[in-house]
């Protein structure tokens, strides 16, 4: 795992290679003097620093920039929330899923753009870009007199949430490297927050103002962020970049190549979304066309990257190294595993619809089952840069790889737990055995994270953060659609093969809604309730099988010292 000392050297460099450290408190309390003597000697031969922020300074922000992470956590669960009362308002509810699904598209298509845009529009530029859309999109949401209008509107929210990317690559900026993972968990503390109080004050605000309103309450949260991210976030990029002229800025962006992305991913996903949520058998020509225009499109834009692009949105050069490569790919499948626990096609969790439709807990109950991970979740990343920041060996290694590992290996001991749920299964089980997926996806993330920072060169820091993005949210997405293609065709069979004779009109009734199962007579209710075991069984399997491709991946990650 060892690297030539000439790319050692230029790894080590940091993003803005003027950049002196944020301040004091920031520093490394045990340097030794030598080190210190051989910092100050640096000093004196190098030129004045580009970037120097006050403690003050630096807080402000990082308030702008995770004032909008919270936003972005808020908006999903709320939006989340109002799908139901949306749908009935407007007499469409077989339409809602579109809602999720179009803002989830656009996310994951317009991620990777933000790489880029981050160098050539300055990181103010971008972040500032990216708010204006949500904001616009958010809006438009609070306006919209029809379904397709909302749809569209949640589009243009999402081409500005894949923004929110930029918040990383500033804190890149701001952060030695080997205290970036804590920061990264201070972050995902404010995430969770957000996504743990979206549903229930989006409920609330329904209730009493209306789904409208559950928009416009974020405009005060969204002004925040932008009035500060306008003042605050002034990073200097080097000389040659900031002197360059608005045409030669435009001409740099890789706009064909970011089309055949968008064809690529859009198409694929939006496949398997209406195999889902319209029941489409795969043999309709509307699938298997978005299939084959997602493939094409696929080949186009490895093409346009290679031989097309001068300044690619996903460089192949980039991708195809060990350590990138690996790091992507294993935060692809740990997405696919981690979100293949959502279904957005009815809005409820698979593991708390274990709960609901097998062990036929309340919605409260099933609910609660869940706070042990989301507990997990905020402090699994805190915990790895913690690890990273004050333990010894790690600071001044930087050698994540074991931490990595344990990670990863932590996300596959729970799919196997999850797995071997049945009817008895101890209580302790059902409430903690989810806990350590939770933990052990957050820190992985954060390690893969910094491993991939630290392990290419400084003017690809910026792309290959909006790489690790992109893979994320690519994945994310497929895990939603994949697992809920896989319940909807296995709950059928089993439902079908069950329920037979005179009750068979109640086939679909369980599939639509939960709540309709303890409304069954004896005999169906059974059915129901061991087709969904049967089929929630198969998509933990997947799960596992998904974690484990996971784990496989983080092995040829690479070491390097963190600068």
């Amino acid at each position: 795992m060892g690297v030539s000392s000439s790319k050692a050297a230029m790894e080590r460099r940091p993003l803005l290679e003027d950049v002196a450290p944020v301040y004091s408190a920031l520093d490394d309390a045990d340097e030794s003097a030598s080190d210190t003597s051989t910092l100050a000697e640096t000093e004196s031969v190098e030129p004045p620093p580009l970037n120097k922020f006050s403690r003050a300074e630096t807080c402000w922000i990082l308030a702008g920039l995770w004032s909008a992470v919270f936003l972005g956590a808020l908006d999903g669960t709320v939006v989340a929330t109002l799908l139901s009362p949306i749908g009935s308002y407007f007499n469409k509810s077989n339409q809602a899923s579109y809602i999720g699904t179009s803002y989830l598209l656009s996310v994951c298509c317009f991620t990777p753009l933000y790489g880029q845009l981050s160098d050539i529009l300055g990181r103010k530029g971008a972040m500032l870009l990216a708010l204006s859309l949500f904001g616009f999109g958010t809006l438009f949401c609070a306006l919209a007199n029809s379904m397709e209008s909302l749809i569209v509107a949640r589009a243009v929210a999402g081409m500005g949430g894949g923004g929110y990317i930029v918040s990383s690559i500033v804190v890149t900026d701001l952060i030695p490297l080997k205290q970036r993972g804590l920061y990264q968990g201070m972050a995902n503390i404010l995430f969770g927050l957000g996504a743990g109080i979206g549903g229930p004050l989006g409920g609330w605000i329904n209730d009493l103002f209306g789904w409208q309103a559950a928009f416009l309450f974020q405009a005060p949260i969204l002004l925040f962020s932008f009035v500060l991210v306008s003042l605050k976030v002034n990073i200097r990029l080097p000389s040659d970049i900031e002197n360059r002229s608005l045409s030669e800025k435009l001409r740099r962006i890789d706009f064909l190549g970011s089309l055949t992305l968008v064809g690529t991913v859009g198409c694929l996903l939006l496949g398997f979304s209406l195999k889902t949520s319209e029941e489409i058998p795969w043999s309709d020509p509307l699938i298997w066309g978005l299939f084959t225009a997602s493939a094409v499109s696929g080949v186009l834009f490895i093409a346009v990257e290679k031989y097309v692009a001068p300044y690619p949105v996903m460089p192949l050069r980039l991708i195809t190294q060990r350590t990138p490569l690996a790091v992507s790919m294993s935060n692809f499948f740990g997405s696919m595993a981690a979100f293949s626990a959502v279904r957005f096609i009815y809005f409820l969790y698979n593991v708390p619809l274990y709960f609901t439709a097998v062990r036929m807990y309340s919605a409260a109950n099933s609910g609660l089952h869940l706070l042990p991970n989301s507990i997990a979740i905020s402090t699994g990343s805190v915990f790895a840069g913690w690890q990273n920041t004050n333990n010894r060996m790690m600071r001044r290694t930087g050698k994540l790889y074991r931490l990595t590992l344990c990670s990863g290996f932590m996300c596959i001991l729970a799919s196997i737990s999850i797995v071997l749920w049945n009817d008895d299964t101890s209580q302790i089980h059902l409430w903690f055995d989810i806990v350590p997926s939770g933990f052990g996806m957050a820190s992985l993330i954060t390690t893969t994270l910094i491993a991939m920072i630290a392990g290419v060169m400084k003017e690809d820091m910026a792309v290959a953060t909006g790489v690790t993005y992109l893979f994320r949210t690519t994945g994310q997405v497929l895990g939603v659609s994949i697992s809920g293609t896989i319940l909807q065709a296995v709950l059928l069979q089993k439902l079908r093969l069950r329920i037979q004779g005179p009750g068979s009109a109640e086939v679909n009734s369980p599939r639509h809604s939960t709540s309709i199962i303890s409304t069954l007579d004896p005999l169906t209710k059974a059915a129901a309730v061991s087709s969904y075991a049967d089929a929630l069984r198969v998509v933990f399997i997947c799960q596992a099988a998904w974690n484990f491709l996971a784990f496989l991946w983080c092995i040829p990650i690479q070491e390097h010292e963190l600068p």
